[in-house]
């Protein structure tokens, strides 16, 4: 599912971007896959910006095993942080992105002026709370320190969760947009505000931590055996998305890739290899 949302933090980032992104090519730069009508070239590859991990994994599981056979070519790009993949999409650098829900979405669109929309659901995965030196929640006392994502919708994301788990109490009707400030009993807790991919390198130096589920597999963590506690699955609001600047929805490599997404083959690719750690957000698969 990752962040400061300022544009002027990512400025220096984007231009790098825009230059590593000409230096691939022409076969792979989503400026060229327009006919002369505007229209898609669907000979052209489809250009997705992913974080690595389960996002890239399961868009390489597309591309290796079922984009052939639907006259789709795909081709993924890694990014390690929650900005760059959107405002590559913004200005055409990517075809689209998958790596965010909506939530942060919104709130980055609200922010950034930009004009991303979610295609299809794909998976969720589930925020943890971790911890290198407490090995249950009820171990946790006054005076220790809880790392936790500062950008907005993954902040109120987590003091969600602790307050769930009764280790915080919060203002009432704060909901996911639940800051440090909305905090009215600590109960004790010190709390560390870091960017969201920063935060597994920060459990050495913190009692605990709470971190997004693609970092935490990317740390390698196992989200369904490491985790303190998780996020409950069921009426999650933040399942994972392809998403495309609005506008391009109807790009048939667009929507082939959807299709793909929600198949069969990647919900069994979700359960054979993440375990519980990763979830679909769509159908099941066939019997």
């Amino acid at each position: 599912m990752r962040k400061n949302i300022k544009l002027t933090a990512f400025a220096a980032a984007s231009a790098a971007l825009a230059l590593g992104l000409t230096a691939c090519g022409s076969s792979s730069d989503p400026s060229s896959a327009k006919t002369d009508g505007g229209k898609a070239d669907e000979s052209k590859a489809l250009v997705i910006a992913a974080s690595p991990s389960p996002h890239a994994d399961i868009l390489n599981f597309v591309k290796d095993k079922l984009a052939a056979k639907d006259g789709l070519k795909l081709e993924v790009k890694e990014f390690t942080d929650y900005v760059l993949p959107n405002t590559a999409t913004e200005q055409g650098q990517v075809d689209g992105n998958y790596f965010q829900h909506k939530p942060y979405l919104d709130d980055f669109n609200k922010k950034n002026g930009t004009h991303i929309v979610p295609v299809v659901n794909v998976h969720l995965e589930p925020l943890g709370l971790y911890s290198k030196k407490i090995k249950a929640i009820g171990d946790i006392k006054p005076g220790q320190t809880i790392a936790v994502p500062n950008d907005t919708t993954n902040e109120g994301r987590a003091l969600q969760l602790l307050a769930t788990n009764n280790l915080i109490t919060l203002k009432e009707g704060v909901g996911t947009s639940a800051k440090l400030s909305d905090i009215t009993d600590k109960k004790g807790l010190e709390f560390k505000e870091l960017e969201a991919a920063t935060v597994p390198r920060a459990l050495n130096d913190v009692d605990a931590a709470i971190i997004n589920g693609n970092y935490a597999i990317e740390a390698n963590l196992a989200p369904a055996k490491d985790a303190l506690v998780l996020e409950k699955a069921e009426g999650n609001p933040y399942a994972n998305f392809l998403a495309v600047k609005d506008g391009n929805q109807n790009d048939p490599r667009v929507q082939k890739l959807a299709k793909l997404l929600n198949s069969d083959e990647v919900k069994q690719f979700i359960e054979d290899k993440y375990q519980g750690s990763v979830v679909s957000a769509f159908g099941a698969p066939k019997a």
